[in-house]
């Protein structure tokens, strides 16, 4: 019986994550394919090739967002970006959501900005308790209110990293860690099961 268990538990440890990646992929890979209804019926790929073939919207989509990219390249096209972007900040609803999201995607994906740059361990949730923090901007209003240098950290939770807590810690109170954003990210997401040695920079832990 206990071999049958063990045996139970190393299948689900298989098929588990495999399953939830197929998963995944086959959302995303049919939300893509949903970009291929833009053509006119006559183009698509189910029309002339006779066949359904999953996935073809994924080559359409980033062909979409390169060419998009292209154009708000030129200055005509970053007119026409500002352009839409004011129209869309005029609008009650829209301009809420829309500017939040796009903060955030300027703050992730910007190639000159310092979000989620270095892996931190601060204090939380308690002065006894240490945890993984991914260091942000602390903005200028912020900073000038404030006697101490500070640093603006990100305290994803366990195991959804998409969520958490946003904070404003003094420097010296935080432990910059010899991390990868990435390896960070598989130890907040796998509870710690994965997750690789952490080597301070300095073996001094500042409040101890």
């Amino acid at each position: 019986m206990y071999d049958l268990k063990r045996y139970f538990i190393t299948g689900l440890l298989i098929w588990v994550p495999l399953g939830i990646t197929i998963w995944v992929l086959s959302a995303l890979i049919g939300a893509m394919d949903q970009t291929l209804l833009l053509l006119p019926a006559s183009w698509h790929p189910d029309v002339w090739l006779g066949v359904h073939i999953p996935g073809l919207g994924v080559i359409l989509t980033g062909v979409v967002i390169v060419v998009s990219g292209l154009f708000a390249a030129n200055l005509i096209g970053q007119r026409l970006v500002l352009f839409w972007e004011s129209l869309l900040q005029r609008i009650p609803v829209v301009k809420s959501i829309y500017g939040s999201v796009k903060q955030v995607s300027d703050t992730l994906l910007s190639g000159s900005g310092l979000a989620f740059k270095k892996v931190l361990l601060v204090r939380y949730p308690h002065p006894q308790a240490w945890s993984l923090a991914f260091q942000t901007n602390v903005p200028n209003e912020v900073s000038e209110q404030l006697d101490a240098e500070q640093v603006a950290v990100f305290i994803p939770t366990t195991p959804s990293p998409v969520n958490g807590f946003y904070f404003y810690v003094r420097r010296d109170e935080v432990i910059e860690l010899d991390m990868t954003v990435d390896a960070a990210f598989k130890a907040i997401v796998s509870m710690g099961v994965v997750a690789p040695a952490i080597k301070p920079e300095s073996s001094n832990y500042p409040g101890d």
